[in-house]
């Protein structure tokens, strides 16, 4: 069977030339005779496989020396915790809500301290992102949090929040190396890295060494404690080490392809192909504020839930595969990650037009 064309949020497409590698190596990583996902995590090949990843990582988000890069286990789930059990020594943190995953995060905080909800969305059902430019931040908060790109509802915050002077901690998962990144304007950038990186089961963290302390919440697990993963250079505990592999050829096939300006530039194109077919369209229509797009993933809906259905069961039929939006806001969902090639949104633009032609 030939490959699909694949528009799942995530896991998500992967780039071919990535998978082949994997392929090739499946049986004998390098003449070791084993595969990756048979060999020790203290070996001397996985410890070059974990040291070029984040060195290759580093290089394409330009990440200074006084940051830490930790690929840790538990999604970015788990990270909804972590977050507030490391930094919240006031007890206080501050949260802009724009969708199910910053919702989730903020209610997550509420267990360990006094979580205000500085900003939100929810009156439009998160199709805009708020003003954030004069937020009322909270004197003695400890961070601001967002989660920067809203898979679910596809905005993404295009200029960040003005956090008058407190950390930021963003939650990258679908927008993670979609575009450069100025790095020192955050305390902590983190993602799951199933959506536009690399194989399900890890979320990778970056984050400014001062945030890494012995000085945790009360109760704090060892293995939810970022000094330990630091300390250890992700390697307390057996890692997942298939994914760090995986996302070790992401990085360097990223590099290959001119590194994350030019990602930008091609994520640019192609959202461009989609967004400027829905705006003419007189079937569909996009979900979010024009201004407030996401390049990853573009929710649309024909505002007919039987044809929605229908338009998901034929664009399957024709090898486009995963376009049913999530559960929360119906339709039809299309996530262009970096993989996604350009072909792929052009076809799924000409059966739309097709669609549109033998429906309306």
């Amino acid at each position: 069977m030939s490959r699909v064309y694949n528009f799942s949020a995530g896991p998500a497409v992967l780039p071919e030339e990535v998978l082949r590698e994997a392929q090739e190596e499946m049986m004998d990583y390098r003449g070791c005779g084993m595969s990756v996902m048979e060999m020790s995590h203290r070996s001397a090949a996985f410890q070059q496989i974990i040291d070029e990843a984040e060195a290759d990582l580093r290089e394409l988000m330009n990440i200074p020396k006084e940051y830490k890069v930790l690929f840790l286990q538990g999604g970015a789930s788990l990270q909804f915790a972590m977050i507030p059990m490391n930094l919240m020594k006031n007890r206080v943190a501050d949260y802009i809500v724009t969708g199910q995953w910053a919702k989730k995060a903020f209610q997550e905080a509420q267990k360990f301290g006094k979580a205000n909800k500085i900003a939100t969305s929810e009156d439009r059902t998160f199709s805009y992102i708020p003003d954030c430019s004069d937020l009322p931040v909270s004197p003695d908060a400890d961070y601001v949090y967002i989660c920067e790109n809203n898979t679910i509802y596809g905005t993404k915050f295009k200029e960040l929040p003005n956090t008058k002077g407190k950390v930021l901690v963003s939650d990258v998962s679908s927008c993670f190396l979609s575009e450069p990144v100025d790095v020192p304007r955050y305390g902590i950038i983190y993602g799951g890295v199933q959506k536009n990186i690399g194989p399900a089961g890890m979320v990778i963290a970056v984050i400014r060494e001062d945030l890494i302390t012995e000085d945790v919440l009360p109760g704090t697990p060892t293995m939810m404690t970022y000094k330990t993963h630091a300390d250890a250079g992700s390697l307390y505990n057996t890692p997942n080490c298939w994914s760090i592999y995986i996302c070790g050829k992401v990085f360097k096939w990223l590099k290959r392809m001119g590194g994350l300006a030019v990602m930008k530039e091609k994520n640019e194109e192609k959202a461009k192909l989609l967004y400027d077919y829905l705006d003419s369209s007189k079937l569909f229509r996009g979900t979010v504020v024009p201004k407030d797009r996401s390049l990853m993933n573009v929710p649309f809906v024909t505002g007919d839930k039987d044809l929605d259905a229908k338009f998901v069961k034929e664009a399957k039929a024709a090898g486009l595969e995963n376009l049913k939006g999530h559960r929360t806001v119906g339709g039809m969902r299309a996530s262009i990650y970096n993989a996604m090639p350009r072909e792929g949104v052009e076809a799924l633009v000409a059966f739309m037009k097709k669609f549109e032609e033998e429906n309306l």
